[in-house]
């Protein structure tokens, strides 16, 4: 768990959300997966997303894809158009790197 804080906090050391690029947040549970747009200048949520939004389930990677989509469909109805990618202390690998892929399939750039 140490290891985790410690490699969050260098992650986050080096990003910060603005209002021209906000930072989109992810946080992974085992079974579930979030997605936050932050502006960190004020410290508000602007936009967010998650796997329990949606219906039809098949996987987890296609989920986390979906949910990518999900939060770049609603950044760009907010005129949301490029972010700062925070993966927090996840590896850039599996359910992380889906909803990235789908993020920049829906629109948003990084």
């Amino acid at each position: 768990m140490e290891i985790q804080n410690r490699r969050k906090r260098r992650v986050r050391a080096k990003l910060f959300g603005t209002i021209e690029r906000p930072r989109l947040s992810v946080f992974r549970s085992l079974n579930q997966i979030y997605a936050q747009i932050i502006n960190d200048e004020t410290g508000k949520t602007l936009v967010s997303a998650n796997s329990r939004e949606i219906k039809k389930k098949k996987g987890k990677m296609e989920v986390a894809h979906k949910v990518g989509i999900i939060i770049a469909d609603q950044a760009q109805e907010k005129g949301i158009t490029q972010v700062v990618f925070d993966r927090g202390s996840y590896l850039y690998h599996g359910r992380v790197k889906a909803l990235a892929e789908g993020a920049k399939k829906g629109g948003l750039k990084f």
